[in-house]
């Protein structure tokens, strides 16, 4: 091999390394700017989660409460489901909202599997509860409700998406999204 060769390979794997170099650059760029982005999101999402879950919780009470004066032979299916579905939710709810302020003062989420299938079944139960309590009430309002609960979902969807997006903007002038 000659020198030539010798100095072609050595540039390669210097401009190999400049990129790898690079690329670690713009990784960590990119996380701290997420870090910065994010930071009181914790914080934030805590207080919509005990929203919902606050909200859950009375609701259930107000539907399941006329059901506790009749027998349980006198409920129809939708009022037997919207009963089951809140005894299971309510208790969930309450939990997750004590450890939330626990969250809260720790600072720190939890991360278990247990808790998060706690969190998607309790929200779940409660909009069951709430479909089966309207359905029991007039067919039409569970149905309404059901509809008015997934336009609902693309409405925040959107929404946050759109707020995310003008807030970023906002912000380009302090310290832009490194690009990958």
């Amino acid at each position: 091999m000659d020198d030539n060769t010798h100095d072609e390979e050595r540039r390669e794997r210097e401009a190999a390394a400049a990129q790898a170099a690079e690329w670690e650059r713009q990784a960590a760029a990119q996380a701290a700017w997420w870090t910065r982005r994010m930071s009181g999101y914790g914080e934030e999402l805590l207080r919509q989660n005990n929203l919902m879950y606050s909200g859950l919780i009375a609701i259930g009470i107000v539907l399941v409460q006329p059901f506790l004066t009749s027998g349980a032979a006198s409920l129809d299916l939708s009022a037997k489901i919207c009963v089951i579905a809140f005894s299971l939710a309510i208790p969930l709810l309450a939990a997750l909202i004590v450890l939330n302020r626990h969250e809260a003062y720790r600072r720190r989420a939890a991360r278990s599997v247990v808790v998060r299938v706690a969190r998607e079944s309790s929200l779940g139960l409660g909009f069951v509860g709430v479909v089966a309590g309207l359905w029991h009430i007039m067919v039409l309002a569970g149905v309404a409700v059901l509809v008015g609960g997934v336009l609902g979902l693309v409405v925040y969807s959107a929404g946050f998406a759109r707020v995310e997006e003008e807030d970023d903007q906002a912000a380009k002038g302090a310290a832009p999204a490194p690009k990958p």
